[in-house]
């Protein structure tokens, strides 16, 4: 029996679609032997994987923008692991890569899924986490979000909810690199301290603790030009009341509304849009995949020159995965959530 044979692969797998938020019985826990990989495949040992907001849309049955996650199926999520064989010449054995693992200890890619998988190598000196945050899917949603989709324009007002998020504190960096005004919206003065002293942002609303659109009122006193929105609901409708002529509205999630048991609660100021002449458009950050290694050198560049930061709040433990995902909905986490596999 080879080296590879004699392992077994712990797996998180999508046991029912979950009412509401996910529970524990939303999931079962299997374990198969691991197979050594065929022509032109890949094995990758899982290292660490990325926890979003947007693995409770794919939990779910409904048409989206990618297919759910099929009952019995091994849970999607992107991550970061070590090659421990290959047949490809492309990834040799060491090599660290980023790509879509699932939730599970080791992902055995196939040749014609290596390119479906997103998988490229990366540099483990920038860290590995960051890989998951500012150089990974979340920093490729704020960048493409805020540039292509805001184009942002030094001098603009920028408000970012979910501002201590993946997403948000990318979206708030750049913008301020970019020459504006960055205004967050958090929940709880240690998020909203940290965004404003350590990452820049020149104010930040603490939603918990007052009136967001008094704080909005306060801190954006010209209006709002450029909205990037993580969280949906009263939140969306209070910015829409200040957006300013020609205003872009970044729709990127709806945290607030993931775990609805009723319909999805829609924006009641959507008329601002009109009166302004202002846009809301959508981002889903799988169109720009052939772009991603252009701003991937970019923010690269802005890490190594101390110029951003990348916050990550790490949980240990594949068997956590059912109660460490609800951190994401209770807002407990503080910076880009990240479940640790295994270590290196």
């Amino acid at each position: 029996m080879s080296t590879i044979t004699a392992l077994t692969n712990h797996q998180v797998r999508l046991a029912s679609r979950p009412v509401g938020l996910p529970t524990r019985d939303n999931w079962s826990f299997t374990t198969e032997p691991v197979a050594e990989p065929g022509p032109g495949g890949v094995l990758v040992k899982t290292l660490c994987l990325s926890l979003d907001p947007a693995m409770r849309g794919w939990m779910n049955g409904g048409k989206s923008y990618i297919p759910p996650v099929e009952i019995g199926a091994v849970m999607r999520a992107g991550g970061v692991g070590q090659v421990i064989a290959s047949n490809n010449p492309a990834f040799a054995v060491g090599d660290y890569v980023n790509a879509g693992l699932d939730v599970q200890a080791y992902c055995l890619i196939p040749e014609d899924q290596i390119k479906r998988s997103g998988m490229f190598k990366i540099d483990p000196r920038m860290g590995l986490t960051s890989w998951l945050n500012v150089l990974g899917m979340p920093g490729m949603t704020g960048y493409f979000g805020l540039m292509d989709v805001g184009q942002p324009k030094a001098g603009d007002t920028v408000v970012v909810s979910g501002a201590a998020g993946a997403v948000g504190q990318t979206v708030g960096q750049i913008a301020k690199l970019k020459g504006c005004r960055v205004v967050g919206i958090a929940g709880g003065k240690a998020k909203c301290d940290w965004v404003v002293k350590e990452l820049g942002f020149d104010a930040c609303i603490d939603y918990k603790a007052g009136d967001v659109k008094a704080g909005l009122k306060e801190h954006c006193p010209k209006g709002v030009d450029i909205y990037f929105d993580n969280v949906g609901g009263d939140i969306l409708d209070a910015v829409l009341t200040r957006i300013t002529r020609g205003a872009r509205i970044i729709i990127c999630g709806a945290i607030s509304q993931y775990n609805n048991t009723t319909p999805v609660k829609g924006p009641a100021n959507y008329l601002s849009l009109l009166v302004n002449r202002a846009r809301m458009e959508g981002i889903v950050v799988f169109d720009y995949a052939d772009r991603y290694p252009l701003a991937i050198a970019e923010m690269a560049g802005y890490l190594k020159d101390g110029k951003m930061k990348s916050k990550e709040d790490v949980v240990d433990g594949l068997e956590n995965f059912p109660e460490t995902l609800l951190k994401l909905f209770n807002g407990e986490n503080f910076g880009k959530l990240v479940l640790r596999v295994a270590k290196e």
